[in-house]
């Protein structure tokens, strides 16, 4: 076995290095001395042509002075050293992009949260750490090669999977933005879980008017197909080129089921959440007649009754209890508990509450809550509801309500503090247990689309604020409850943001990723396939004609570097952090 071998792309000249320090406004040069780093990399790096210190690196005016000495100098590399690069490293790649320089022969080293603030007690230290960073920074750029790029070509049609209210509200949003739609829903109908509901506050609009509305909408476009008793079978490409197989099950009895194949340029995901089931015993759930779900008190609700009624009796006086299936505590022996809250099961509840009272006389309902969170707008549901004639009691979480029959009505006895943290017995007609959200079981879909799941269950974004919509497969993106639990409103607003997200796509002829991707040197590569078994995205095959090597498919590459630690003579590398890159900075650390 060859050892392992470093390489460059192509042997460069003689490096102008310019180096800018920026003080930030005392953020940096209160802690670290920057006059001294200054003076420090001009005595001992000849390389380095222009080294400044910049009241404020990315203000306008630094950058105007940047681009000049970028080209007064004839500077062919650049170091920032600054604030995070999470800030401004875009900033200053754009600064460069504008000089004529190529932008990834910058790097931005980070010496405010490495360097002053980690450091605000020691000044002397804080100078000598942000002064090793520049000094690793500048061995940098001087193996960095030119890096561009990296273009494709895009389909301008997007696939959702999933055809309830987000789904939906994707597939109208695309639409309009003149998208091609692709919607696949497993179900026969559309609408999802909202198609069961009845009213909802605040405009007491029920779930099957929403849904309604945003079908008849969508059957009116010309630009949308939808396939329901479909499901995914595989998917393969990347950002831009995914070819996706769908198997549709025809309606007719006995008839064969059919195959269809598309091509998208990028994928929503909105498969919905399940409803959480209680276990046979959970506060009297399938041993105490008279224990439902909220769901199934939905339902009943639905038939239009004059008197409220659950199979056979009359409902007099009835008990919500909250929290069950969210925020859990984890049992002993390990098994399953949803420490997260719902989010919606409180205003669920209050909404079914005020619904009660609106249309049925004489019903007493008590709210028995760990802690109520009607946030936001909702705030005012719960005070209608309160003037309405439910009555709020919040029980002791470390006790929480006991359900038991009497006779032919429920017994619930519960705990609170407002009752002096007394036993307190009430009677009822009816317990319903308000359920909360739970991640859809898409065992086949999870494993064919090999979506990141968080600690909930739910797919996991690549960041909650910068980009709430975005996974780590580029161009699959993920909305509503698949993400989270959340109510109608931000389900559909988050269906929105992955509607725009997807056209900022597609709408494209030709889509730009970023060029930190795997690449492999033909003359060390042995075909070990190491690399394509570590590989997440199935970025890397073994092409027979390049004499059985090893080929990266770019667009499809992630950059993880998953691949390069396992490759046993060093043929495979990432661009932009080559071995040869990173031992250079490691090597100046450690002088």
């Amino acid at each position: 076995m060859k050892c392992r071998q470093e390489f460059k792309l192509t042997e460069g000249k003689k490096e102008r290095i310019g180096v800018y320090v920026c003080h930030c406004g005392g953020n940096i040069s209160d802690y670290v001395d920057v006059k001294k780093v200054v003076e420090e990399i001009k005595k001992g790096e000849p390389n380095a042509i222009i080294v400044k210190d910049l009241m404020f690196d990315c203000a306008d005016a630094s950058q105007s002075e940047m681009i000049e000495d970028i080209k007064a100098q004839k500077l062919d590399r650049v170091v920032v050293a600054a604030c995070s690069p999470k800030l401004h490293e875009a900033t200053f790649r754009n600064m460069a992009k504008r000089a004529d320089l190529n932008p990834y022969m910058l790097y931005h080293a980070d010496i405010r949260e490495q360097s002053s603030w980690a450091h605000e007690g020691d000044m002397e230290g804080a100078t000598s750490k942000a002064l090793a960073h520049v000094r690793a920074a500048i061995a940098y750029v001087k193996s960095a090669e030119p890096l561009e790029k990296i273009k494709s070509e895009t389909t301008h049609s997007v696939l959702i999977i999933g055809g309830g209210i987000a789904g939906l509200r994707a597939a109208i949003d695309l639409s309009r933005m003149g998208v091609n739609v692709m919607l696949v829903e497993r179900s026969p109908a559309l609408g999802g879980h909202v198609a069961e509901l009845g009213e909802i506050y605040p405009y007491y609009t029920s779930g099957p008017e929403i849904v309604k509305g945003l079908v008849d909408e969508l059957k009116g476009r010309d630009n949308v197909a939808i396939y329901t008793n479909a499901t995914v079978m595989s998917y393969s490409g990347y950002l831009g080129k995914f070819e996706v197989k769908v198997k549709v099950t025809h309606r007719q009895p006995g008839s064969e089921y059919s195959e269809i194949t598309l091509h998208v340029g990028s994928i929503i995901v909105a498969t919905g959440f399940d409803t959480y089931r209680p276990p046979k015993g959970e506060y009297g759930y399938g041993t105490v007649k008279g224990v439902v779900t909220l769901p199934d008190l939905v339902k009943a609700l639905g038939d239009g009754s004059k008197e409220l009624i659950y199979e056979g009796r009359r409902i007099r006086e009835m008990a919500f209890i909250y929290c069950v299936g969210s925020r859990q505590k984890p049992p002993e022996d390990g098994g399953h508990a949803n420490l997260y809250c719902s989010r919606y099961c409180c205003n669920a509840a209050t909404s079914q509450a005020l619904t009660i009272h609106r249309r049925f006389n004489n019903v007493k309902i008590y709210h028995l809550y760990r802690d109520m969170r009607t946030y936001g707008r909702n705030e005012l549901m719960y005070e209608d509801a309160a003037k309405g004639g439910s009555i709020f009691i919040r029980f002791d979480e470390d006790h929480p309500p006991l359900v038991a029959e009497d006779g032919d009505r429920c017994r619930v006895t519960f705990w609170s503090s407002l009752i002096e943290n007394q036993p307190v017995d009430i009677l009822v007609d009816l317990v319903v247990l308000v359920t909360g959200m739970e991640p859809r079981q898409n065992e086949e879909l999870n494993r064919t689309l090999s979506l990141p799941a968080g600690s909930d269950g739910f797919y996991k974004e690549i960041h909650p604020k910068l980009r709430p919509v975005e996974t780590n497969i580029t161009g699959v993106l993920i909305s509503g409850t698949a993400q989270a639990p959340r109510d109608v409103r931000e389900t559909l607003s988050s269906a929105s943001a992955a509607a725009a997200k997807a056209a900022s796509f597609v709408l494209k002829n030709e889509l730009e990723l970023d060029p930190f991707v795997a690449f492999v040197n033909p003359q060390a590569c042995e075909a070990h396939q190491e690399c394509i078994k570590e590989c997440p995205y199935g970025a890397i095959e073994l092409v027979e004609e390049l004499g059985k090597k090893a080929r990266v498919t770019s667009a499809k590459c992630k950059g993880c570097g998953a691949c390069v630690a396992v490759c046993p003579t060093g043929a495979i590398q990432l661009k932009g952090y080559t071995n040869m890159e990173i031992k250079s900075m490691i090597e100046e650390l450690a002088r």
